[in-house]
């Protein structure tokens, strides 16, 4: 083990609502987190209580061989599989502390673990200040002042700390809090650039398919086999965090735009979810949505449901959706189920990085655009440019005649095009 890498803990309990099996599965996921952001699991303590303590999160016997573990393996941080409150982050490392402060153990749990590993991954400027802001929502609500030291508010008797003053809390609240106000504006401007730039997508009649799934399922190397885009493509959790568009040409010929998109995760916390919302939605405006899934992972039907619900909550749920299991050449002798609301012929099993089965998934992906785009001819009267200016926001017009009392305008046009000048279609 590299001396850099630090010793950890991973904690969780096990409820009539959460089994053995799903707690050990998470605690799996879990370990590999923390491995993505430099730590090494030592120790697994998974306890059997009906319900988590209030204080501890864990039951005073349990806490009390915690601590020892962490003192015989030298862990010097505790992850807990479970979104902890400020009292019990602070019970635990005081029930951890035995008065050592070169051996102090921090307690951190999931939500922070993935905030971590979003800071170390986002590479562009709106990938940090959407991660910045998301670790600020939460710490806010975790700000905990540890007695008379964090103040510069004293008793009455206080020499040099009379009269009226302010907690260093209160004082880091505000801080943050204009802070959080500044990271909002600036991704408004943001989020106002992609939203210009989706227009002008859009007004390219150009089909759009985002590619989604489950983190590491291998959504950037299916990108990089297709388009040569040379992104960053591990074999670790998040590491795309930016959008990466890029065009891509069917054996056909026709033009498409591909866009990777930052992976879906169990629990996933909402202020994330909220965050990260304009990367996300790049999959609600997209026209086809390619679903990814690790085929070699044994959580892959699992990990296939947390995708279809996120999808659902984004509201791209009923687009048409390609379903690629991925990583088929390192597949066992089970095959995961595809989900009911995809039609077979939409199912692939393939392996991005081998190149195996692609073709006929690139095939597919051709059929399904050239579903959703067609060239169209319209018939519109010279009286009506205001049709003609529609269609250049909505469609890509190729080109514009004029004979006589009417425009004749051939356009590339998605079905939402078609739908609205349907009126104007020459027959």
């Amino acid at each position: 083990m590299d001396i850099n890498t630090e010793r950890a803990a991973i904690v969780s309990i096990v409820t009539y609502n959460y089994p053995q099996e799903a707690c050990e599965a998470s605690l799996d996921e879990l370990e590999r987190l923390l491995e993505t952001a430099g730590g090494k699991a030592v120790v697994r303590l998974v306890q059997n209580k009906e319900t988590p303590d209030v204080r501890t999160f864990l039951g005073s016997g349990k806490m009390k061989e915690l601590a020892d573990l962490c003192y015989g393996n030298e862990i010097t941080l505790v992850v807990c599989d479970s979104e902890l409150s400020p009292s019990q982050i602070r019970n635990m490392e005081d029930a951890l502390d035995r008065g050592d402060p070169e051996r102090s153990i921090r307690v951190i749990d999931r939500s922070m673990l993935i905030l971590d590993i979003f800071a170390l991954h986002a590479t562009s400027a709106e990938g940090k200040l959407q991660v910045e802001l998301a670790q600020l929502k939460y710490t806010v609500p975790r700000l905990i002042g540890k007695g008379l030291q964090l103040s510069r508010q004293g008793g009455s008797g206080s020499i040099a700390a009379r009269g009226p003053g302010e907690t260093k809390l209160e004082s880091d609240r505000r801080h943050i809090k204009r802070r959080m106000y500044a990271l909002e504006e600036e991704l408004s401007a943001v989020e106002q650039r992609r939203i210009t730039q989706r227009k002008q997508r859009d007004r390219s009649g150009v089909c759009k398919a985002a590619i989604v799934g489950y983190t590491n399922a291998g959504k950037s190397t299916l990108l990089n086999r297709l388009t040569d885009a040379g992104i960053l493509a591990e074999d670790k959790l998040f590491a795309t965090l930016d959008p990466t568009t890029r065009k891509f040409t069917l054996p056909d010929g026709t033009e498409m735009l591909l866009v990777d998109t930052v992976g879906f995760i169990r629990n996933l916390p909402h202020h994330l979810i909220k965050a990260f919302r304009s990367t996300l939605d790049e999959a609600v405006y997209a026209d086809i949505v390619i679903m990814m899934t690790d085929a070699s992972d044994k959580e892959a039907e699992a990990q296939l449901e947390v995708t279809e619900t996120l999808l659902s909550e984004l509201g791209a749920a009923d687009k048409p959706t390609l379903c690629v299991f991925n990583k088929c050449d390192r597949e066992g002798e089970r095959i995961p189920r595809a989900p009911s609301s995809v039609p077979k012929e939409n199912v692939f099993y393939l392996s991005a990085k081998t190149g195996q089965n692609v073709d006929a998934f690139v095939a597919r992906l051709g059929e399904l655009v050239n579903e959703s785009t067609s060239r169209v001819s319209f018939a519109i009267p010279m009286a009506r440019q205001d049709i003609v200016a529609g269609l250049y926001r909505v469609a890509r017009v190729e080109d514009v005649s004029y004979e006589g009392e009417m425009t004749y305008v051939t356009a590339v046009c998605d079905a939402r095009a078609k739908g609205m000048y349907r009126e104007w279609i020459r027959r």
